[in-house]
C-alpha cells in the first residue's frame, strides 16, 4: 500500500557499498525503517543529503503490514534549513536532539501531536530569534510533555530527581530557572550562569534515561557542552 505522509529523518546507517537504511519519524505511520539502494553511489537519483537528522521530508511509502523495511517510492525536500547546516552551534545543538529523539521513540510509535512539537522546535532552533543557551533544557522539557512523563511543575520534577540522591540536595536555582523555561517555553532570554544551565541539563536528562529505561550515555552531551559557555 502506498502511503502519502511527511517525515523527520531520525538517524540512518550504511547497507552494502552504497545503499543505507534510515529510520524516519513519520507523521501517519510513526517511526519506519527505510532501505534506499544506491543513494551513496555517484550516480544516484536521489542526494544522501535528503537523509542527514531532522531533515524534513515529504514521501510517498510502500507500508507493507509486519515488514521490517519497507521502501520509499517518492522523496523531496519538505522545508529547507537556513541556518542550521551553517551555524555551529546550531548544528551541534541538532544532533542533540536527534539522539534524544533516537532514544525516545521505537518502531512503530507514532504521535502526531510529537511530530507537530517537533516540527516547531526544530523550525525555532532555524529562526534567527532562537535563544541557544537555553535550547537544549526547554526541548527537553517540552518533549517530556509530548511523550507522556513530564511533571505538573518543577517542584514535583525536583522531587521525583531526589530519589535518584542519597542526601537532600539544595536545586533553588535550577528549579527557578526551570520555572522560567516552563512559562515563557523558547521565548525565555534571561541570562543565567553557565552552571546553572549544565545542571538543570544533567537533571533533565538523568530524568529521561529514568522513564526511558536508558542505559547508553548520551554521546552528543559531551560536544554540546564544549560548545556551550
Amino acid at each position: 500500500m502506498l502511503v502519502k505522509t511527511q517525515g523527520i529523518v531520525v538517524s540512518y546507517i550504511r547497507y552494502k557499498e552504497s545503499s543505507i537504511i534510515v529510520k524516519i519519524f513519520t507523521r501517519e505511520l510513526g517511526l519506519k525503517s527505510y532501505i534506499v539502494n544506491g543513494v551513496r553511489s555517484s550516480n544516484a537519483r536521489t542526494k544522501m543529503g535528503f537523509y542527514q537528522p531532522l531533515t524534513f521530508l515529504d514521501l510517498v511509502v510502500y507500508d507493507k503490514e509486519n515488514a521490517n523495511l519497507n521502501r520509499i517510492a517518492e522523496v523531496r525536500l519538505a522545508k529547507a534549513y537556513q541556518r542550521i547546516p551553517f551555524d555551529f552551534l546550531r548544528s551541534g545543538i541538532a544532533m542533540f536532539v536527534a539522539e534524544v529523539l533516537s532514544k525516545s521513540i521505537y518502531d512503530g510509535y507514532q504521535n502526531e501531536d510529537l511530530f507537530d512539537y517537533l516540527d516547531l522546535a526544530i523550525g525555532e532552533l532555524d529562526g534567527k530569534r532562537a535563544v541557544l543557551s537555553h535550547y537544549p533544557a526547554t526541548f527537553l522539557w517540552e518533549m517530556a510533555r509530548y511523550l507522556g512523563f513530564a511533571p505538573d511543575d518543577s517542584h514535583d520534577f525536583f522531587e521525583e530527581l531526589q530519589e535518584n540522591f542519597t542526601k537532600q540536595m539544595d536545586w533553588q536555582p535550577e528549579m527557578v530557572y526551570l520555572e522560567g523555561l516552563m512559562a515563557a517555553s523558547f521565548a525565555y532570554a534571561e541570562k543565567t550562569p553557565g552552571l546553572i544551565r549544565r545542571n538543570l541539563l544533567d537533571h533533565l536528562l538523568l530524568f529521561y534515561t529514568k522513564h526511558l529505561d536508558q542505559s547508553s550515555e548520551w554521546k552528543s552531551v559531551k560536544v554540546l557542552r564544549q560548545m556551550m559557555v
